[in-house]
Order: C-alpha cells, then structure tokens, then sequence
C-alpha cells in the first residue's frame, strides 16, 4: 500500500479540528468542477457550430475540386484531368469557370462572383435542398440563359424568387486595350432571366455573392473557351475520402491542387479554430484561478496538521514521504473536481442537444437552428481533464513544499 495515498485520503474524507478546512476543500472541488464543466460546454458549442457550418457546406460544395496551382484556369482537355476523371471511385465530375463580375438590375448594382457549372451541377451537390421559389434549377433551354442567384443578393437587388426582367452581367474583356473615349467598349456585357428559385446556403460568401448560370456562359462572359476555373468531383458511396485524394494528387503532381470541402473553406475554419483556441486558453486563466482555492486549503491542512507531522517523523517518516502526504491531497481535490466537471458539462451538453435549453434568438426559425449546436468531441474531454489535472498539480507543487519544509524543519 501507498502510505503517502492513504493517509492524505484520509485526511481528504476525515474532519478537521477546524471545521473551515472542510468547508474551503469543498469549495476548491466545486470551484475546479465549474472550471472543468465551463471548458467542456464551450468547446463542445464551437465543435457543434463547425459541424453546423461544414454541414451547410455539403451542400453546395463538391467533395472534392480540382484547382490550377498556378493561374486561374487551366486547359479543359487537360491529361491530368481526364485521368482523374477516368479513376474508378469517380462518380460525378463537373467542370466549371468562375470569376467577379458587376450586375446591374433595374437601377441597383452589385459586385458578383459568376460561376458557371455543367449541367449536372444539381447531381454533385445537394443544391435542389436549399431552393426557394416555385421555380427549379435550370441554367439553359434554347437560346436562354438561367441565372440562380443568392438570397441575400437577391434582397440587395431588389429581386423576387421569380424576377421579371433581365440581370445585366459586366466582365472586362480579356484582350485588347481599353478606350477611355468609350470605356464600355472594354466590357463584356450578358444577360441572364429568372428560373423562378434563388439558392440560400446560409453562408454570406455565397449568398450574397454568387450567381449560378451555365458552363457556357461564364466562358462567353470570361472569354474562357475551352478552359475551366476548377473540376468539381464527388465519389461513390463507400469510397475512402481521403485515400482517394491522396491517389489523385500523386496524379496531379505540382500543377494541380486536390481540395477537401474543409481546404475549400480553409479561412473560415481556420477563423473557428482560432476562437476556439482562444476561448481554451482564456477557461485555462479562470481554472488558474479556480485552482488558489485548493493552495488555501492545503495551506491550512498542513497546519491543522502539524502534530500529526511531529508523530509521522517520529515513526521513521521521511521528508519526502510527509511532503508526498499534501501533495496526494492537492491532487485528488484536482481529479475529483475534474471528473466532477466533466461528468456535469457532458450532462449539459446532453441535455442541449436532446431538449435544446438554450435557444438562439426569441422565436423560432430565426436562425438556421433553433438552439445552441453542441457535439461532444472524445479528444477535447481528455484535452480537458488532462489540462485541469495538470493545472491542478502544478498549482500545489510549490505551496505543499514550501509550507511542509517549514512545518518539519521546526
């Protein structure tokens, strides 16, 4: 048996002559249980909205893209690109061009992002999901142009689902120089109507940007015949995401990039990691500070227990052994206030995704969900309990040898 562990448990459930030191141990455990609870509900809250935001994502996001490394186009017939397309585990491959644009209708301008897509955009992505109107997704019928565009551009326009009229697109030319006596001859200029749907991704980067039309379009537009801006893949069910990227970019080499849909979305994610690094390091100074609580009460164990000390010396106790006594009691007050934590901040974090106590904005459908997302990550509970354990040990290393020292060598 481990001395030093069974008298400073003892210590930890026995009472004390003065009757505080319990009280103050108490409040040190509640004090590193909300700590810990506080760390594990925050984290899992950013995990549950950058689950929500890749989810949105998915559905107007391909699987995978294909992009130049270099430029902003490359040769639609390229050998690169067939082979990908040629693999087995492809399933839907779409080409598309995609550049800035301005976009005039009825008296209101707008800066645009075109992109044109083949027509079998709607099977790549989910994008019938996340239509508005009484229309349907088309981008061409005859001669006629279809433009899909976002919700909020919409609303900036002025434009209903099922616009009347026609959406003027400006693009520079790509060759020649421009005339400043007629600067609108350096212009392409193009004309899309309404297929009766706008699309909402809920995500301002394309909601408010972006204009869907035909693969043909952007070229005509962009003077990019026969090239393409990206090769938007998705695969097979059953087949290995990663593996699969992998094998294509050893096909694409240095001339071409292979993007997953959190690469596509790199500075948004990126942005979300960051805040929740930082809201981690700020919990971190609170459990810090939750922590002095324990050093107060160890502080006054070590002198209630004072005879105690006198008698386990003269038993044959060493230095060391009386030191290990305080320092077992520091860290249990640590592990049970984390295991504490954790057991209550996963009860909350159930509670939320089961009951959704706490609601975003007063009514509902105001958000894209009604209540705060929350997903319970296994890596960030043993990131918790590992950084509370270590707080809380480091926190009681110096108070322990610091008061003991003095309590033996009087």
């Amino acid at each position: 048996m481990n001395l030093p562990f069974y008298i400073a448990r003892r210590y930890l459930f026995s009472k004390k002559s003065t009757h505080v030191i319990n009280i103050i141990s108490g409040i040190s455990v509640v004090g590193v249980a909300v700590a810990t609870m506080a760390l594990v509900v925050t984290l899992s809250v950013f995990n549950g909205f950058h689950d929500l935001v890749a989810s949105l994502l998915t559905s107007f996001d391909p699987q995978l893209e294909v992009v130049p490394a270099k430029g902003k186009t490359v040769a639609a017939d390229d050998p690169v690109l067939t082979q990908i397309k040629e693999l087995p585990q492809v399933d839907v491959t779409t080409e598309s061009v995609e550049d800035q644009a301005l976009a005039f209708y009825k008296g209101q301008q707008a800066m645009v992002v075109v992109k044109g897509v083949d027509d079998n955009f709607s099977q790549l992505t989910h994008i019938n999901d996340i239509l508005y109107g009484d229309g349907s997704f088309e981008l061409h019928a005859a001669n006629l142009q279809y433009g899909c565009v976002g919700v909020r551009l919409a609303d900036q326009l002025g434009m209903p689902a099922n616009w009347e009229g026609q959406l003027k697109i400006y693009a520079p030319r790509r060759e020649g120089q421009l005339d400043m006596m007629n600067p609108t001859e350096g212009f392409v200029e193009d004309s899309l109507i309404s297929p009766g749907v706008v699309f909402s991704v809920r995500q301002a980067r394309y909601d408010a940007n972006y204009v869907l039309t035909s693969l043909s379009f952007a070229r005509n537009l962009f003077g990019q015949q026969g090239r393409i801006s990206q090769l938007e893949i998705r695969l097979k069910p059953g087949s290995d995401l990663s593996a699969v990227k992998r094998q294509m970019q050893q096909i694409a080499g240095t001339k071409f990039k292979v993007l997953d849909r959190l690469e596509q979305q790199a500075d948004t994610f990126k942005i979300m990691k960051i805040e929740k690094f930082i809201a981690y390091i700020f919990l971190t100074f609170i459990l810090v500070v939750a922590c002095f609580n324990i050093i107060g009460s160890l502080s006054m164990l070590i002198i209630d227990k004072k005879n105690d000390v006198v008698t386990l010396r003269n038993l044959g106790a060493s230095d060391r052994h009386i030191i290990q006594i305080f320092l077992f009691e520091g860290r249990m007050i640590s592990a049970i206030g984390a295991l504490l934590g954790i057991g209550i901040g996963l009860l909350l974090c159930w509670l939320q995704q089961t009951y959704g106590l706490v609601a975003l904005g007063q009514s509902s459908g105001s958000f894209v969900v009604d209540a705060y997302p929350v997903s319970v990550h296994p890596t960030d509970i043993v990131l918790v309990f590992i950084t509370v354990v270590a707080v809380g040990f480091a926190s009681v290393w110096y108070p322990v040898r610091f008061f003991a020292k003095r309590i033996i060598n009087q």
